[in-house]
């Protein structure tokens, strides 16, 4: 059974803090979510912006994006405003591989990304 318990999650930097300008600077490398179990929740921290920006998810097959694909429902409504924070979250099962792409619409964006999740329990 895993735990509900905060104290028992694991937090990974899925996008360190970064003044993103355009989308390239506000999308992630892939993070390998299979250590994880339950649910998935990704924290979207945002400090000053200029303009907005909208975030998604996306899976893939491996490290390398094989057969990437948006995640249905799996996105945070707008930020134009500075000291914001959304989530997302989506199960564990969904895919092996995930990447957040923040879409910026105008920047830049002062942003960072957290995954936090509870890493998954051996018999």
């Amino acid at each position: 059974m895993i735990g509900s318990d905060a104290r028992a999650a694991s937090g990974k930097t899925v996008l360190s803090a970064i003044s993103a300008a355009d989308t390239a600077a506000a999308t992630s490398g892939w993070i390998d979510v299979r250590p994880y179990k339950g649910t998935l929740k990704f924290i979207v921290n945002s400090g000053a912006v200029t303009g907005n920006t909208v975030g998604k998810l996306r899976r893939a097959d491996d490290v390398g994006g094989t057969n990437a694909a948006d995640i249905t429902g799996a996105t945070h409504t707008a930020i134009s405003t500075s000291a914001q924070v959304r989530t997302i979250e989506i199960p564990a099962t969904t895919a092996p591989f995930i990447q957040y792409v923040g879409t910026v619409t105008t920047g830049p964006i002062l942003i960072s990304v957290t995954l936090l999740a509870h890493p998954g329990l051996t018999a």
